[in-house]
């Protein structure tokens, strides 16, 4: 038997009653030789398969592998009549995947990144096995099963299942088990090919000027290693809107069209899931090219040609998490080494300027000195070029002259601290959150896209029992729910990951963490208490800020709350494309808004209240 994670208690109380079953089964159809590989870790994942059956083909004599899907589940039922989900009794967590999808999508997943199975489509099936289960608790299931043509067994049916085994498994697995688990993990050509034309054939990038300086760069560098044998990175910076999104996916396409292994991460669940959303509609093969950058811990050096690393300022200090086995804790690495070390040519995209929680270390400074260690020479190209503000670069430069960020803390006196609008941006500063939300709707009403967004200054509660959402932004007598945590939809809002496209996302505030990496036409921020202007600068308040990860003065001192919380509103106010309304809870930061927004001939006093 071989393994290459620990597992944790709960999986060892689900072994000691599923592995016995297991056992005897192999036993009775007398393949008792055949190699049993438990909790295998999908190459470039956290995902584990519970078990790959290795032996070899009773017909071909070539090695052949069988992925089981193991449910200690007596009985489960649909959920809602989906065919995809389904509803187990007693389990904590509802609802959970039909099986055979499950397992399915693991196959399909080691064909595309298993090399020894890349030319072999017929060299693993999936099984999905409920053994404590009868035919009749399990009785909305089979429909899915025989619809996907996936094999499902339950208890009752143990003799055809043992039957199964024998029609794909014979002899001694040693060999199988030994080559399945040296293979070299790397995206199969198929699916490269796959890939490039799902993306490039959905997506038409046009690149401009930095943008495609940014673009043949990192083309003409993977060039130059693949002749020079040798690892290059690349570092793409740019401020919010720049586009670099739009090259990490235009160099994706491009580069899997030649065949280059290559993969696309960033350290946002919300971004990578809507990458895969855009990227890889209607194809789950493309979409297993988007990971995250925790996914390389266990990776072998070089594992890929290409690695574009999007959103990389929110790269952390280490991948690990209270989840991740003890044996890799304890010889966990920096983050960025394992992101250097992964692919030939890793390819860094970021915008300093939003590091936005403790423990994001993604700089170009950390980077290149990473990169020094290992002898990798680095290449960088700066966007000047700023395209989501209506193309404004005067309103991000405002941005960062009325945060004070890379600068002294500004003043209101000068001219150059006033923005004026231009044609293509506008920005207001609103008397009331019912006047910001009644704008933004007239917006969406119009065919518009708009989203509220807001500092993590309210509690964020879960849903009710009943499915409700809590409205736990509150100013004055106006209230509204935060967006979802979860990647559940609930009461009629979107999941976390969709919140910024789906037009039900409207119906809630967005958080800094759901917002970053998104765009749309009109963005509404509400500045919270925890950021206050006072005479003539910014002063942050951690007591009224309700980030969990603020909380903690060891973790984030003075200077670093005051730091990341200018970064929050730096992102929240550059997420628009054709204007920004914003409204401060705070009497002083709202008149010096106004007096520096579009202001009148004569601007406002500004009265100190503290």
């Amino acid at each position: 038997m071989h393994g290459n994670a620990l597992p944790g208690q709960s999986e060892r109380r689900a072994w000691r009653n599923s592995l016995p079953v297991l056992a005897a089964d192999l036993d009775a159809a007398g393949l008792s030789a055949v190699e049993v590989i438990l909790e295998h870790r999908l190459p470039l994942s956290n995902k584990r398969v519970d078990v790959v059956l290795a032996g070899r083909h009773p017909v071909t004599g070539r090695p052949s592998y069988v992925v089981v899907e193991l449910k200690q589940w007596s009985g489960a039922t649909s959920w809602g009549g989906s065919d995809t989900l389904v509803d187990v009794a007693g389990a904590p967590y509802r609802p959970a995947l039909h099986p055979a999808i499950q397992v399915a999508a693991y196959c399909e997943y080691l064909s595309d990144f298993v090399s020894v199975l890349a030319d072999d489509v017929d060299a693993v099936v999936p099984v999905a096995y409920l053994h404590n289960a009868t035919d009749s608790l399990v009785q909305d299931l089979w429909l899915t099963a025989e619809r996907t043509g996936i094999s499902m067994f339950t208890g009752q049916r143990r003799s055809h299942f043992q039957e199964f085994l024998r029609k794909h498994l014979a002899g001694s697995g040693e060999d199988a088990a030994d080559v399945f688990l040296t293979s070299p993990a790397r995206p199969s050509k198929q699916l490269l090919a796959h890939a490039a034309a799902e993306i490039q054939d959905r997506e038409q990038f046009v690149l401009l000027d930095e943008q495609r300086v940014a673009y043949e760069l990192v083309l003409k560098t993977v060039a130059d290693a693949h002749r020079g044998g040798e690892k290059r990175a690349v570092v793409v910076t740019g401020a919010p809107g720049s586009g670099k999104s739009v090259i990490a996916l235009s160099v994706m396409g491009e580069l899997a069209r030649r065949g280059d292994a290559v993969v696309h991460a960033t350290g946002s669940r919300s971004f990578t899931q809507t990458m895969r959303q855009v990227a890889g509609r209607g194809s789950s093969r493309t979409k297993n090219l988007f990971k995250y950058f925790n996914s390389f811990v266990a990776a072998e050096p070089n594992t890929v040609d290409v690695a574009v690393l999007d959103e990389a300022h929110r790269i952390r200090e280490k991948s690990v998490h209270r989840y991740t086995p003890k044996a890799l804790r304890e010889n966990a690495r920096p983050q960025v080494e394992e992101l250097l070390d992964v692919a030939r040519v890793p390819v860094f995209l970021l915008d300093e300027h939003q590091v936005v929680r403790p423990g994001e270390m993604g700089t170009v400074a950390d980077i290149k000195a990473r990169a020094a260690e290992r002898g990798i020479d680095v290449h960088q190209v700066d966007l000047a070029g700023q395209f989501r503000a209506g193309g404004s670069d005067r309103y991000l430069e405002w941005v960062h002259g009325l945060l004070g960020l890379g600068a002294e803390s500004p003043r209101v006196t000068a001219e150059g601290d006033v923005w004026r609008d231009e044609p293509d941006f506008s920005v207001d500063v609103v008397d009331s959150v019912e006047e910001l939300e009644s704008r933004l709707r007239a917006r969406v009403a119009a065919g518009e896209n708009a989203r509220m967004t807001a500092g993590f200054c309210w509690p964020w509660s879960d849903p009710n029992k009943d499915g409700s959402l809590v409205p736990d932004v509150r100013v004055g007598s106006w209230s509204k729910p935060w967006n979802l945590k979860s990647d559940r939809a609930v009461g009629g809002a979107p999941p976390s990951s969709l919140w910024a496209s789906d037009p039900a996302g409207f119906e809630q505030v967005g958080c800094v963490y759901t917002a970053q990496g998104f765009e749309y036409a009109w963005n509404g921020v509400i500045l919270g208490p925890d950021l206050v202007w006072r005479k003539d600068r910014w002063i942050s308040r951690r007591e009224y800020n309700k980030d969990p990860d603020f909380r903690s003065r060891s973790a984030v001192d003075g200077p670093t709350f005051d730091r990341l919380v200018r970064h929050v509103y730096k992102v929240l106010l550059t997420r628009g494309l054709r204007g920004t309304l914003l409204y401060s809870v705070d009497p002083e930061s709202q008149a010096m808004l106004r007096a520096r927004i579009n202001p009148a001939q004569t601007r406002p006093a500004i009265t100190s209240t503290a």
